[in-house]
């Protein structure tokens, strides 16, 4: 078939046997439709990149012809379907350039039906291919989802949203953030339809194996206003974007680690013939496997006269089991924390990055040491009291297959989650241990319904971590300790 541009019948004379094309151009060829393909549900796909010129339907050969008003256009379209496969109603779209450079059919007809489909599509989308914020849309006909991870034990980034709502469609932009202590997410689809589609199959659903629960909902935004790539946000049809603040290791003159959204990248289990409808009940696991990667943090701008290996132990066991931990004999404001494995320390991370302990903002990211080395045989006396292990410890939170405190991880907050409490000890007893450990008690509450369990809110987030770190484990009579953990609530 020659390249040049030609007169096409889009009913009779157009061969649809093309073989893949790698040279650009502003027609494009999508096979595999579904056989009851719509013209809007195809023009869909291309409105987010651009104004659609012409569309030419082989339903019978489920396969179409669609003219984007420019090559680049079209080129950002390949492009990005090429990394994020389309799909209309969960079945994949192949998309490859046509030989033709221009569409042109002799049917007015079809010619009138299928400008009319593509001035529908446009009014659908609203303003998506512009990225502008939009009118609110009535509930269920956003393409903009609303998306709330509770009970987020291990980390989710914007990558792994992608590879999961990808499944129903093609995602355009993600905007994540953290708001009531939440990790939420703003999720823009090309199409309604493909949103209705994830919000139905998706709702209620573990990412993980017993947490990351997905609470979704239909967000009020006709489109998302993407400003930057980075790894709190994205729009998968802009790679020009630039990726706005500097890394905080890079902001600070440090060498940057080999790490990010590849290396804590979860990996999702192949399951042949699984279907939603047999994924019942409804919290269960979306088969995804805990990510592989650096397990070692490096912990940086500690307070030497205050950090200990007891003290960062007990502060990043809130959110894994720490194994070891090291300060820097030559540099004690240094620390290497080692977790159990790279999905906790992503998550302590992520928590603890920028807190403030014992005065000073500490800086958490991922070390290159593969494990914390124990000191040798020949080591000082200062230098081994410098490194603990700790795989030992009966403190760890999570040793436990199921334990409920992988429901439990929060940001750290000025409230504090007590529990463990014995019957015999009051409110009075307990503020009295923290107002004489140094604390200023802003307000306390025993649970109504289970007076083992208290909330306890101090002056700042600061005086709550460093209470967590002192009354973690505190005995309060011959044979129960108190737990101590941060808490999402306030009193």
């Amino acid at each position: 078939m020659s390249s040049s541009p030609s007169t096409v019948d889009g009913t009779d004379r157009l061969c649809v046997s093309e073989r893949a094309h790698s040279v650009p151009s502003p027609v494009l060829h999508l096979r595999h439709l579904p056989a009851d393909v719509s013209e809007q549900e195809v023009i869909a796909l291309a409105i987010p990149f651009g104004r659609v010129s012409q569309l030419i339907t082989l339903k019978a050969k489920n396969q179409a012809f669609l003219e984007m008003a420019s090559e680049e256009a079209a080129v950002t379209m390949v492009n990005y379907y090429t990394s994020a496969p389309p799909t209309i109603r969960n079945q994949p779209i192949f998309i490859q350039y046509s030989t033709h450079r221009e569409l042109k059919t002799d049917n007015l007809t079809n010619q009138r039906a299928a400008l009319q489909a593509i001035s529908a599509a446009a009014v659908h989308s609203g303003n998506m291919a512009s990225g502008g914020e939009g009118r609110g849309f009535a509930p269920g006909q956003s393409p903009v989802l609303r998306i709330i991870v509770e009970n987020l034990f291990y980390p989710v980034t914007l990558e792994v949203l992608q590879q999961i709502f990808s499944k129903f469609g093609s995602v355009l932009k993600i905007i994540t953030f953290t708001r009531n202590n939440q990790f939420q997410a703003l999720l823009q689809f090309s199409d309604t339809v493909h949103a209705q589609h994830a919000k139905a199959s998706l709702d209620g659903q573990n990412i993980y194996n017993g947490c990351c629960t997905l609470r979704i909902d239909f967000s009020k935004l006709s489109a998302l206003n993407v400003k930057y790539n980075n790894d709190k946000s994205r729009d998968f049809t802009r790679a020009d974007l630039p990726s706005g603040e500097l890394d905080p290791a890079a902001a600070f003159g440090l060498p940057l680690p080999p790490y990010g959204a590849a290396a804590f990248q979860p990996t999702f289990h192949q399951h042949t013939g699984l279907s939603m409808a047999a994924m019942s009940p409804p919290r269960v696991s979306l088969q995804v496997a805990p990510p592989a990667g650096h397990s070692v943090l490096l912990v940086s701008s500690l307070n030497p006269e205050s950090a200990t290996p007891l003290s960062l132990f007990v502060l990043f066991g809130v959110y894994g089991d720490v194994q070891r931990v090291k300060i820097l004999f030559n540099k004690k404001e240094n620390a290497l924390v080692q977790m159990s494995d790279a999905t906790q320390a992503q998550l302590a991370m992520s928590h603890l990055n920028g807190q403030r302990l014992h005065g000073n903002v500490i800086r958490v990211m991922p070390s290159r040491h593969p494990v914390v080395q124990l000191p040798r045989g020949g080591a000082g006396q200062e230098e081994q009291t410098l490194t603990r292990d700790f795989s030992g410890s009966s403190l760890h939170r999570f040793k436990k297959p199921g334990s409920k405190n992988f429901n439990n991880i929060f940001p750290p907050s000025a409230t504090l989650h007590l529990s463990n409490i014995p019957s015999s000890v009051s409110e009075e007893v307990l503020k009295d241990l923290f107002s004489s450990s140094g604390f200023t008690v802003k307000a306390f509450k025993f649970f109504q319904k289970d007076r083992k369990m208290a909330l306890m809110q101090l002056a700042s987030v600061e005086e709550a971590i460093e209470a967590l770190i002192a009354l973690h484990d505190h005995q309060l009579d011959h044979n129960q300790h108190l737990r101590v953990s941060f808490s999402k609530s306030t009193i």
